[in-house]
């Protein structure tokens, strides 16, 4: 089966530099999997991909080594193991606030006897390689998004699902949800110590912890806390940014 390279950074201790893709194009996809990223995360949560859109950017996408990833809209089989047919290697659920939602991940996740994932590998077995049924148990990797009140006071519990492998902090929910203004990077104390609280109970359960950032500098100092998979940016965003330097640029020497 082919390798999922996020597993073996994490297995070498290394973070992950994840990309975030927010624009429906197939060549926008392929365009962002030849720079480099390690991982690239298609959003079908928040934006406008839908499911046939996102099928088209993970061919994109395995034209090169970068793993691919979904965001599922919600914690729902369909969507999550549709997800994994078309060739996902990981699945990021938004809003996992208890013991029982993480339980649900990981079985949508995973073919019996440890999960309820129904077999239908299309694309997938295409992807993944002829043997992905022996292997995609140990090689798909699953996401828990903490971001609300009730996933912090269900930290733990949460945590010690088995067969978990990665919580997903989103900054901008989880301050909304603590009473804050939302953003990704210069977040209110507050949220500063609850984001450093789960990056340290995710690592005393041997949890891999993911976090949203906006910043190369915040990313960097938020891998030196413990982070092994983090976000920066996103192509919608570089892709503006880009656009007002140049014209920045043009319009000042005008």
């Amino acid at each position: 089966m082919r390798e999922n390279r996020l597993r073996t950074l994490w297995r070498q201790d290394q973070a992950a530099i994840n990309g975030w893709l927010a624009i429906p194009n197939s060549f926008a996809a392929e365009v962002m999997a030849h720079q480099g990223w390690d991982t690239l995360t298609i959003d079908l949560q928040h934006g406008v991909i839908d499911y046939a859109q996102m099928l088209t950017m993970l061919q994109a996408i395995s034209t090169t080594p970068t793993v691919p990833i979904v965001r599922v809209p919600w914690l729902e089989p369909g969507i999550v193991m549709k997800a994994l047919d078309a060739g996902a290697y990981g699945v990021i659920a938004p809003m996992v606030n208890t013991r029982e939602d993480a339980q649900k991940l990981v079985s949508y996740t995973h073919y019996a006897p440890r999960g309820a994932r129904s077999f239908g590998p299309v694309r997938a077995s295409l992807y993944g390689g002829a043997d992905y049924a022996t292997h995609a148990n140990d090689t798909v990797v699953a996401f828990a998004m903490i971001e609300t009140a009730q996933a912090l006071d269900n930290l733990d519990a949460i945590l010690s699902v088995e067969g978990l492998d990665a919580i997903y902090i989103g900054p901008s929910d989880l301050s909304l949800a603590l009473g804050c203004k939302p953003v990704f990077d210069d977040v209110e104390p507050k949220v500063a110590q609850a984001i450093e609280h789960i990056v340290e109970r995710a690592k005393a359960h041997g949890v891999h912890a993911g976090i949203h950032n906006g910043r190369p500098d915040v990313a960097l100092a938020r891998i030196a806390k413990g982070f092994r998979f983090v976000t920066v940016s996103s192509d919608a965003r570089i892709l503006a940014a880009g656009s007002q330097e140049l014209l920045g640029a043009m319009r000042k020497s005008a």
